[in-house]
């Protein structure tokens, strides 16, 4: 069986590397925001070309938390409504309605699953004061676009880039976004051992509120300015995580190459396979398909012992834990989620099982 991930293979090579890295974290003492979280936040900012990362608990909270800061700063108050895209991942919804601010479900480009700064432009209210896009599976969103709106209307640009670590809009990295969140989940293009999240942006201000919001909403030790959360980059989790950054940008070269396999080689008018231009504004984090019966389809790939998964089968608007939005009439949305799959694409997958991957999916 070919399997859709294989986290032991992709984190194989750091064996070594992380066992000195434990070390060093049990022999100092300090486990709760010390050296491996500072080293970090530095480089992985750095990386970003942004001037500060602030480390949080997961990428959910680094959403709740960024958009937290701007109700606290006086950016955002709650009842506002922010853009988000119909077809993410629930994680940006909820960090959107858990601190008190309302979602604007938008549909997406049917070609790249982004969100459609056509039909943003549509949805602007007076009582819009922020968009926050996801970089879907890996690939970045019309950022200049988006901008564009967001300056003309005098919005918040905000990013959930949880998939999309090392995408790049050029050579030099531009990042539109006034804020942008991450998810260092293990799955991830820059994976940890565990759950671990974070915040880059260029504003000195709202860095400096996260961080205070990250810690109990603790201006000092025992003193308490601000209602905030429990919810810090684990200090092991960085010591991994900035092993791991140096390799991001090869890692994604061989997402990429991968992904220009399946590009050229798989023909199957039955297939859809994913929009890309072949820059650098994909990193592929998943390789995602669309197929008319899927159903069918997955049980073919089982049968030939290839791995696949469904990123995602239910929209966040028809989700149980949304109800209030199941009236929502998202056409794109919808016909999305129930046709996307996901084929294997991780580090370590064999050239064999690519083959294998490219004739399974070219008989079906």
């Amino acid at each position: 069986m070919i399997p859709f991930l294989d986290l032991h293979r992709l984190n194989q090579s750091y064996h070594k590397a992380f066992a000195e890295k434990f070390d060093q974290f049990l022999n100092s003492g300090h486990y709760i925001l010390g050296d491996f979280v500072q080293t970090f936040e530095k480089e992985f900012a750095a990386y970003c070309r942004e001037n500060f990362c602030v480390g949080t608990g997961n990428g959910l909270d680094a959403l709740k938390l960024m958009l937290k800061a701007y109700i606290e700063l006086g950016r955002l108050q709650k009842g506002d409504k922010v853009i988000v895209a119909a077809n993410t991942y629930i994680a940006t919804i909820l960090a959107v309605k858990e601190v008190g601010l309302i979602p604007v479900f938008v549909e997406p480009d049917e070609k790249t699953f982004n969100l459609n700064p056509d039909l943003v432009e549509k949805k602007i209210t007076l009582q819009t004061k922020a968009i926050l896009t996801t970089h879907l599976y890996g690939q970045l969103s019309e950022m200049k676009k988006l901008s564009a709106l967001a300056v003309k209307n005098n919005l918040l640009l905000l990013a959930d880039a949880a998939q999309s670590h090392g995408a790049k809009f050029s050579e030099e990295n531009t990042n539109f976004a006034d804020a942008t969140g991450y998810s260092f989940y293990p799955t991830k293009n820059l994976g940890a051992l565990g759950d671990a999240g974070a915040v880059t942006t260029n504003d000195k201000t709202l860095a400096e509120m996260i961080r205070v919001l990250r810690n109990y909403g603790s201006t000092e030790k025992y003193k308490n300015d601000f209602l905030g959360y429990n919810s810090r980059l684990d200090e092991i989790q960085a010591g991994f995580l900035s092993e791991k950054l140096k390799d991001l940008d090869k890692h994604n070269q061989e997402r990429r190459r991968i992904a220009k396999r399946y590009l050229a080689e798989i023909k199957n008018e039955k297939i859809k396979l994913p929009f890309w231009k072949g820059k650098q504004n994909h990193v592929f984090h998943l390789f995602v398909v669309r197929v008319e019966n899927r159903k069918e389809f997955c049980a073919y790939l089982k049968k030939h012992k290839v791995g696949y998964l469904i990123h995602y089968p239910i929209p966040p608007h028809q989700q149980k834990a949304l109800k209030e939005y199941q009236d929502l009439e998202l056409p794109i949305t919808e016909k999305i989620h129930q046709q996307v799959v996901s084929l294997p694409l991780f580090i370590g997958l064999k050239e064999e099982e690519i083959q294998k991957i490219i004739e399974v999916v070219n008989a079906y």
